[in-house]
């Protein structure tokens, strides 16, 4: 396509989230419980039965920012629909936390996998922060409730960070250690002060970004790397053989980079209610950006590639799409907040003329996941479970925040 529609626009970006949310609405509703989380190119769903915690939440937030900027009482009903699954499936009453994997079955649930992810469980806080600022007062406890689940399972204090896996009993912790739970928890901490304004949380946010920006970095080059041992000692081998794991890929990944400096940039605003020190957290966002852009960026083909090998040269080649979104929003949130606006803005506009072009499905909504290094896509599996676009509209709604507090947007 050579003709794009103006991305500065809200109305082209509320218009472009429509359009995605159109895909799964309402053909995701399972009538028995929850939402379908498996879709073709074509929104045919290709496994009814199979519900990952991430989805499960990833829902509820989807739902919950459309019927915020629509009104329409279908997403607020799908909303409700949502939240209910988390309480009513998954959440296991006898143990405490959220099954990981489930089969379900016309209203009858088999756990397939009951592992405790720290991982999901922010997704869990996610999901009720932004049920509460939808209107459901019944979610306040419950974003209560998970938070002080996860103090009492995950956290860590001497590290300051969450341990990442635990057995559904909760009797044994896995020595695994990993930036991504981490990074997820600070962004529904961000959520979770927002809903509440209980300023608890915004700490939280600041001291897991810190942490893992700063401190963590300083082991790891000065860039965020993905996995660490049970003393957050940077596991370099981690995942080596399997680096497209969906959760815990090998390498140090632009798209975390910048979906770090998006989230440095929503700290650092909200930041003068803490009264600290939040000096360090701007330049460190404009860094991981700009290294995230030099490094990972295909100028052959366009895009932002998945993985970095230790020395920086690219060893996934692969284009992902939440990569193309996260970018974008931290772009437009940097082109707002920091001193170089002409370069985020370029940045922006590059990124989403790649993804507009080669990611966005203008027939049947929604994005494709994943495409080669070439701009061709490897399945007609738009949707598989972790998806539901919530990055891509999730995108679109940053975007929009940013650009009413951008005084030539």
């Amino acid at each position: 396509m050579s003709d794009f529609p103006d991305f500065r626009s809200p109305a082209v970006l509320l218009a472009h989230a429509r359009h995605s949310m159109s895909f799964y609405h309402p053909r995701c509703i399972d009538p028995s419980g929850g939402m379908y989380h498996f879709f073709k190119d074509d929104g045919t769903v290709y496994d009814a039965h199979q519900r990952h915690l991430v989805s499960s939440t990833r829902f509820v937030f989807t739902y919950a920012m459309a019927y915020r900027h629509s009104g329409d009482p279908a997403h607020r009903d799908g909303l409700r629909h949502a939240v209910r699954f988390l309480r009513e499936a998954h959440l296991d009453t006898s143990q405490g936390g959220y099954h990981w994997l489930l089969n379900w079955r016309a209203g009858q649930r088999e756990v397939l996998d009951g592992t405790r992810h720290a991982y999901g469980h922010a997704f869990v806080l996610l999901a009720y922060a932004h049920a509460l600022m939808a209107g459901l007062g019944e979610a306040r406890p419950w974003l209560t409730e998970t938070f002080d689940l996860m103090e009492r399972r995950f956290w860590d204090d001497a590290s300051g960070l969450y341990a990442d896996e635990a057995s559904p009993d909760w009797q044994s912790l896995s020595s695994y250690r990993g930036q991504n739970a981490n990074m997820h928890a600070c962004e529904a901490m961000l959520a979770a002060y927002d809903a509440t304004g209980e300023h608890r949380y915004l700490e939280r946010a600041r001291l897991l970004a810190y942490n893992v920006t700063q401190r963590q970095a300083q082991r790891c080059g000065g860039l965020i790397w993905e996995h660490y041992d049970a003393q957050w000692q940077p596991d370099w081998r981690y995942n080596i053989d399997d680096p497209a794991h969906l959760f815990r890929p090998w390498g140090y990944q632009p798209g975390h980079f910048t979906e770090w400096a998006k989230l440095l940039v929503q700290l650092e605003t909200r930041g003068s209610v803490l009264g600290a020190d939040l000096s360090w957290a701007l330049p460190t966002a404009e860094r991981l950006f700009k290294v995230a852009v030099d490094k990972g960026w295909d100028v052959a083909h366009g895009g932002l590639q998945y993985s970095l090998a230790p020395d920086l040269s690219v060893c996934d080649a692969d284009k992902y799409f939440w990569v193309q979104a996260e970018s974008a929003a931290a772009a437009a949130l940097l082109a707002v907040r920091a001193a170089d606006a002409a370069f985020y803005w370029d940045w922006y506009e590059r990124l989403w003329a790649y993804s507009w072009t080669h990611f966005v499905d203008h027939e049947h909504g929604a994005w494709y996941r994943i495409l080669d290094p070439r701009n061709h896509k490897l399945s007609d599996e738009k949707s598989p479970a972790g998806k539901v676009d919530y990055h891509t509209m999730g995108a679109c709604y940053d975007i929009v925040g940013a650009l009413g507090k951008a005084p030539h947007a």
